[in-house]
């Protein structure tokens, strides 16, 4: 045991290692990947999931949210800076007064990415990213510049059927843990593993999403949201819009992805201008009125 875990410890420092140093959104200070606990085990030792803090500024304690990345995890293809979505969206949340801390639940099981995996064939799965996402939580709330009781989730595809994962008390997990999210927004998540469950939020949850989507259709998503209990999740659809429609990338068909609505087929994945404009003031809008 004793050898397993100093193994253990010399693989994880070798990727906090090999990782580059980022900058902080705000003040330029450097940063360093740190060791966020996940609830998560492997092999009797605790999962210890990436993460990338960036703090704002303030005498008090102020509102914190955790961004949880897609199925090809928080980086740039083929690199290990952060993805434009995830500084893009820390600047704007930094700007807004929260703190904000990215996590990488890929990394440390030894995964790149996960899209071009058949659903049912992959080695992550969302019980490992609920369990993720609520140690991530646990661990905001023991810093002293967070206001605990004003935590958010924030999730992308696969990060937003995992915002969904982490607050349906439908899993005892979800029930036990010290800490529930103020809110939660999940982008154009895949729905149907919860609405199988039936969805019942531990918080007030927003679904955005494009209506034209052929990866995660909104059609589920939809029923879940006329089956679930209260507070019942808001949905927006935004016509014409595909998976990623946030994102400033062309429409493209992504013909490496063996699911969606087609399998074989590809899905659309790109930007749409207008939904992304009208998708963040929602967001922004929907984050004032929780914190309070």
């Amino acid at each position: 045991m004793q050898r397993t875990l100093h193994i253990f410890k010399i693989w994880f420092l070798g990727i906090l290692t090999s990782l580059p140093i980022y900058t902080h959104a705000q003040n330029n200070s450097e940063m360093t990947p740190i060791p966020i606990p996940s609830f998560d085990q492997a092999n009797g030792l605790q999962i210890m999931q990436l993460g990338y803090w960036f703090p704002v500024q303030t005498a008090a304690q102020s509102p914190a949210i955790i961004l949880l990345h897609g199925c090809g995890g928080p980086y740039e293809s083929r690199s290990t800076r952060l993805s434009s979505r995830m500084r893009d969206y820390t600047a704007l949340l930094n700007a807004e007064g929260f703190h904000v801390l990215v996590t990488d639940s890929l990394t440390p099981r030894g995964e790149r990415e996960l899209c071009t995996q058949r659903i049912g064939s992959r080695k992550i799965t969302q019980t490992q990213r609920r369990r993720d996402a609520l140690g991530a939580l646990n661990w905001l709330s023991q810093q002293p510049e967070v206001d605990s009781q004003q935590i958010g989730l924030l999730g992308w595809s696969h990060g937003g059927s995992n915002v969904l994962a982490a607050t349906n008390l439908k899993h005892p997990e979800v029930v036990q843990a010290g800490l529930k999210p103020r809110f939660a927004i999940a982008f154009y998540p895949g729905c149907s593993d919860d609405l199988k469950r039936g969805y019942h939020p531990s918080a007030p949850v927003l679904i955005l999403m494009g209506a034209a989507d052929d990866w995660t259709p909104p059609n589920p998503c939809l029923a879940l949201v006329d089956q679930a209990t209260e507070p019942r999740p808001l949905i927006e659809l935004y016509p014409n819009a595909y998976h990623g429609f946030d994102s400033t990338t062309p429409v493209q068909v992504r013909l490496d992805v063996p699911n969606g609505v087609r399998p074989g087929f590809g899905v659309h994945v790109g930007g749409n201008p207008e939904a992304r404009t009208a998708a963040r003031a929602r967001l922004i809008q929907f984050i004032r009125q929780q914190i309070q």
